[in-house]
């Protein structure tokens, strides 16, 4: 796995996958890192060349001082298909992985062809969610809040289904770097996109999770509103889509991808 060097924070990248194919790219949620997307891949690879990568602050990239933005994250994104020598990518992101797409869509509409924005928000209303979590974490570190991110991420049924899938998952939060976290936290805490909504011009894919309390359908219906000709697909599932519907979210994706 390469290590990409953007504006002097190195970025932990993977590509895999399909040798002359057409190339996605995706980008994770807070907290996790590029394993988020294992249940994709053998799949995703077989059709396209996939670049993941781990968002500054998180895995294996650098954990430089915060504050970190939007803004910085896209560029980030730039900076490491520069690196790569790619053109131009679809763009599969969950979460904050969402919300960057947000952005990179408005800002580097010439770098991406479709767009998929999972289980995520373009606005907070009230801060507080994220100061309070910015709170607990700073006084106890991320096992402070790992429970409730959590049983936010999956549904109880999944849970109680799925004990070893959970527990992977609780591991790559806890393993997050305080000092990372603690920055997206707080770049999440401003997040208001709404006006860039309107300037994405790329084909768009919302897929909201039915049970999701963190980005719930209304916010993925709100982004759907407000890109030009985007549509939106609903999943049964939590927050973390991916890993609790596989199939399904898969099955989303290469159908948007692949449909001409």
């Amino acid at each position: 796995m390469p290590m990409i060097d953007a504006d002097g924070c190195l970025l932990n990248v993977s590509v895999e996958g399909r040798d002359g194919g057409p190339t996605l790219m995706l980008s994770n949620s807070l907290g996790c890192t590029l394993q988020m997307w294992e249940p994709q891949m053998k799949a995703l690879t077989q059709v396209f060349r996939v670049i993941r990568y781990d968002r500054r602050g998180h895995g294996k990239s650098n954990v430089p001082p915060g504050p970190y933005t939007m803004e910085r994250f896209g560029r980030d994104v730039l900076a490491i298909l520069d690196d790569l020598n790619i053109e131009k990518v679809h763009w599969c992101g969950l979460s904050m992985g969402g919300m960057v797409g947000q952005w990179l869509g408005a800002n580097a509409p010439e770098r991406f062809g479709k767009l998929i924005l999972a289980n995520t928000s373009c606005y907070y209303a009230e801060p507080t969610k994220w100061l309070e979590r910015i709170d607990a974490v700073k006084k106890g570190g991320i096992a402070a809040v790992a429970d409730a991110v959590i049983a936010g991420w999956l549904t109880q049924d999944f849970r109680d289904r799925e004990p070893d899938i959970t527990a992977r998952m609780k591991s790559m939060l806890l393993a997050s770097p305080v000092e990372g976290y603690l920055a997206c936290c707080e770049a999440l805490s401003t997040l208001d996109q709404r006006e860039l909504l309107p300037k994405i011009k790329s084909p768009t894919l919302v897929i909201a999770g039915r049970h999701d309390m963190a980005t719930p359908i209304s916010a993925g219906e709100l982004i759907r509103s407000r890109i030009p000709g985007a549509s939106m697909t609903i999943i049964d599932a939590a927050h973390i889509s991916n890993v609790e519907q596989p199939h399904a979210f898969t099955d989303a994706v290469v159908g948007f991808l692949t449909q001409r």
